[in-house]
């Protein structure tokens, strides 16, 4: 776990575990919406990237897959081969996907931005679940032909998913600003990971794992 705000409280308080609160509403979009029953959130890390400020401008979240297309553990370029630095648990789980957080961007965000934003991110896993994102026909392969479009698909998600009546203390502390999680808990802790990076292959290089 790692600290990105410590206030010493005047009283005894609980560090709130940002990741962690996250991670059981993933657990629980992915169990409900049909859509994106193929995710298994135990391969899918969730972590936080610190921001310098808490103005809505800028990216909230991102996806980060831990393959290259159709799931392949190695790319070619330019007549090189390359990897991705493998990520574990700490049962030794092997990660297909790492989701950051930016806070406290995302935490003052409006809860319904919230919500679109986990959902956005969830919708941008493959459906084949291989370590690679969806992809789509066309130029645009992330979101495909129309951003506007993949928002609508990623609100009507996160309606059918309020509508199944998910356990409000799962996702109510999404309603709470950034001072609203301090005050109440002193300090919000939450899981780091560094970015994975890309390596070259060769006789001489092994492949490095983050935990």
């Amino acid at each position: 776990m790692t600290s990105f705000q410590h206030i010493q409280p005047a009283r005894k308080m609980q560090q709130f575990d940002y990741t962690a609160a996250i991670a059981k509403v993933c657990y629980d979009v992915t169990f409900r919406v049909p859509a994106l029953n193929h995710i298994d959130m135990n391969r899918v890390a969730i972590s936080f990237s610190q921001t310098r400020h808490s103005a809505p401008l800028g990216i909230f979240a991102c996806v980060t897959p831990l393959r290259f297309k159709d799931g392949s553990l190695t790319k070619s370029v330019r007549g090189n081969e390359w990897t991705l630095q493998r990520c574990f648990n700490d049962d030794g789980l092997e990660y297909l996907y790492i989701i950051y957080f930016y806070i406290p961007r995302f935490i003052e965000l409006r809860l319904s931005q919230k919500l679109e934003t986990i959902v956005h991110e969830l919708y941008h896993i493959s459906p084949l679940f291989n370590g690679d994102l969806r992809r789509f026909a066309g130029r645009c392969s992330t979101h495909g032909s129309s951003q506007k479009k993949y928002d609508q698909v990623v609100q009507g998600l996160v309606d059918h998913w309020l509508k199944q009546n998910p356990p409000e203390n799962i996702w109510d502390f999404l309603r709470l600003t950034y001072n609203d999680i301090i005050k109440n808990h002193g300090s919000i802790i939450g899981t780091r990971i560094p970015f994975p990076k890309i390596i070259p292959l060769n006789k001489n290089d092994k492949t490095k794992s983050v935990r």
